[in-house]
């Protein structure tokens, strides 16, 4: 028999329409941003571009997680976007 795994509670995300454009563009671009399980109440955040991957020295609990993944891609397609803006 297999052993049955309890449920994992990430937190409310509590997304809003700026975040989720962040997210979208930086998923559109190949930057991939996401939570790496350390145990049932901690992650690291993965943050994947060209063929690298990095991690967070440090882990987040339910709900900040989210808050953090957010902040990484709001950050990536801020500091892109103004580039966009000059080459146009």
């Amino acid at each position: 028999m297999g052993v049955k795994k309890k449920p994992c509670d990430m937190g409310k995300t509590g997304f809003n329409e700026e975040d989720w454009e962040a997210y979208r563009w930086c998923i559109r671009n190949d930057i991939a941003i996401g939570p790496v399980a350390k145990n049932d109440t901690a992650w690291y955040i993965s943050i994947g571009s060209k063929g690298k991957t990095n991690q967070s020295p440090e882990t987040y609990g339910k709900t900040i997680i989210w808050e953090k993944i957010f902040e990484y891609c709001k950050y990536y397609f801020k500091k892109h976007d103004k580039k966009n803006k000059h080459t146009k």
